[in-house]
């Protein structure tokens, strides 16, 4: 009976691991090549490195992390500490596969740590300090003083935010412009002819609520518009509840004739219920939302949008803390992403 080899494992023997000494043998390496070439060693020429790399493909050579670690004091991990309330469509999907992406070909592995309960976000960071279970850390959702960030400056461990901060000290992040989505949707709400505006935006914990709330206040104000924002839990409900709040919103005698929406799944909801109380998008109402996925688009064709590339942020966030990791100064990592309109009434 034929057995499959398993992971690890040289092809001829379900049980031999593959080692390091595997590879110097089939490469005709020696086994500081070999090991060099797979620690990404930039000394070594394009195609040793190519050479060793295909051979560890075809065997499917496995690193021992375990004797990694006891080696070099390195786990060739990198972690992803992300916000299990987040509410953009598709935006952890997207990051992993943008880090994913990244780390591909290095020596790096992702391990994703998921937060349903932010009060103990503190408890996930403190867990990845005190046992060293990763090289670096990425981090989402930050806010102005973010306690997690405060502890990796404490520790001086290698990491990256996806979200600017308020500390004095600086630290590597990468984030949307937030300021510039909210002025690029004033500024086309304007043009649309709208002068009672309405934003629509989630937790009021992170950075990225207050740089949006404070840019949407001042470019209204610059435009003459009437501005009111709902934001923190009342855009933090569930979807039928922010359905139920749009169709009070369009029964209200002065209901507003423009709507920015910071996440797609609440302008889905709220789209909703502007219909059931009788508004017709594009004639009654104008909606602009930050989009993160096609699934909008495919709805609601004729709705404008701003794009975020979440999966071109997980790629920027892994460039950025591998290079921390390898000791670049972080005032030379800290990168904004710039909205991309998508303009389609």
């Amino acid at each position: 009976m034929n057995q499959t080899p398993k992971p690890g494992s040289r092809p001829g023997s379900a049980h031999q691991r593959v080692t390091l000494k595997t590879l110097a043998e089939l490469t005709g390496l020696s086994l500081s090549t070999v090991s060099l070439s797979l620690r990404g060693g930039t000394t070594l020429k394009q195609e040793t490195r190519q050479r060793v790399m295909d051979a560890a493909q075809s065997l499917g050579y496995v690193p021992d992390r375990a004797g990694v670690r006891l080696r070099t004091g390195k786990t060739n991990v990198v972690a992803l500490v992300l916000d299990g309330a987040e509410d953009s469509i598709d935006f952890s999907r997207r990051m992993i596969q943008g880090i994913g992406q990244a780390i591909k070909n290095t020596r790096y592995h992702l391990t994703v740590m998921p937060e349903f309960e932010r009060q103990l976000s503190t408890d996930t960071i403190r867990y990845i300090l005190d046992n060293r279970t990763a090289d670096g850390v990425i981090i989402t959702h930050t806010g102005p003083r973010d306690r997690r960030v405060q502890m990796l400056i404490d520790a001086d461990f290698p990491f990256v935010s996806h979200g600017r901060t308020e500390f004095y000290s600086p630290h590597p992040y990468h984030d949307f412009h937030s300021e510039t989505f909210a002025a690029m949707a004033v500024q086309r709400l304007a043009e649309r002819g709208c002068k009672n505006v309405l934003l629509m935006i989630g937790d009021d914990s992170t950075t990225n609520y207050h740089n949006i709330v404070t840019t949407f206040h001042r470019t209204t104000a610059q435009a003459g518009m009437r501005a009111r924002v709902l934001g923190g839990p009342v855009a933090l409900g569930g979807s039928a509840d922010v359905r139920r709040l749009g169709e009070e919103l369009a029964r209200a005698p002065d209901h507003p004739d423009g709507i920015i929406s910071d996440s797609e799944m609440r302008a889905i909801a709220l789209i909703g219920g502007l219909q059931d109380g009788g508004l017709q998008l594009g004639r009654d109402v104008q909606l602009v939302y930050k989009q993160t996925s096609d699934i909008l688009p495919t709805l609601f064709p004729t709705l404008d949008s701003i794009q975020e590339d979440v999966f071109g942020a997980g790629v920027e966030l892994t460039r950025l803390l591998l290079k921390r990791i390898d000791g670049e100064p972080v005032e030379t990592l800290q990168t904004l992403a710039e909205p991309t309109p998508q303009w389609r009434s």
